[in-house]
């Protein structure tokens, strides 16, 4: 059986900002199909390491790759080939959701045939058929997720960066969600995800435990409660915080050598 195709590779990622480290020293691989989740507190790290991975942010030290190009080097290749969810959607409220497809359709460049037949895609895909012509800003917040989503995989990128794309959103809406997301992966797109919703990190196919811009953790989710015999990801979260500040040398708990 060959081994998965490697959509993201980190060797010792780091970035600081001044004398702080915001992520430290960061290794891991995500292969291609993989829902896969960066899990930990506000401010654990996880935001500054996505904007790396989207070429946004250049790294302090370290290495990674996107789609096979380099984050440093790259950037403009990496952005080509990913979809990007911020934490406050960047949507336009005074666009209508139409408008707002078409708006992010252009700046990917697709041509006006494929913008219809994407725009359709979305809208019937995303569940928003009905408020097509309706203002952004007057949207339930779990509408606007799902547009804000659509408007990031208009060009089908191969990866997609979620950024807390459920902060905010009702139990409800964030399965929803979820649903879409592990339909993503099945057809082949790579899903990287950030979220402080301990209970999210079920819905991954392996999660890394960041703390202070460390990775604590890597690994399945089952494989990690069985680890440190914990029912839930909460109670393993809490787990691996408290064993942390006991023992702050200690290396991450990881049942598969980060593949």
């Amino acid at each position: 059986m060959s081994a998965p195709e490697v959509a993201i590779r980190t060797t010792d990622l780091t970035r600081r900002f001044g004398h702080f480290v915001a992520v430290d020293s960061v290794t891991l691989e995500v292969s291609r199909g993989e829902v896969f989740g960066l899990l930990g507190a506000n401010g654990a790290g996880k935001t500054t390491l996505i904007r790396m991975l989207c070429g946004l942010l250049q790294p302090s030290d370290g290495r990674a790759t996107v789609a096979g190009f380099d984050v440093a080097t790259q950037p403009e290749e990496v952005k080509k080939r990913i979809g990007y969810m911020s934490q406050q959607f960047s949507l336009y409220d005074t666009l209508t959701v139409r408008e707002n497809i078409q708006f992010y359709a252009g700046i990917y460049g697709l041509s006006w045939q494929q913008i219809r037949e994407r725009e359709q895609q979305i809208l019937s895909t995303m569940g928003l058929e009905p408020y097509r012509d309706s203002l952004t800003a007057a949207l339930p917040l779990g509408f606007k997720q799902r547009l804000a989503l659509g408007c990031a995989i208009l060009h089908e990128p191969p990866i997609v960066f979620l950024d807390e794309p459920t902060s905010g959103v009702d139990p409800k809406a964030r399965r929803s969600f979820w649903d879409t997301i592990h339909e993503m992966a099945a057809s082949g797109t790579t899903v990287v995800v950030t979220t402080h919703y301990m209970e999210e990190a079920e819905y991954c196919h392996r999660v890394s435990v960041m703390d202070e811009g460390k990775v604590i953790a890597l690994g399945a989710p089952g494989e990690l409660k069985q680890r440190l015999q914990r029912n839930t990801m909460r109670e393993v979260f809490m787990a691996l915080v408290l064993e942390r500040i006991r023992h702050p040398d200690t290396k991450p708990a990881n049942p598969e050598s980060t593949r």
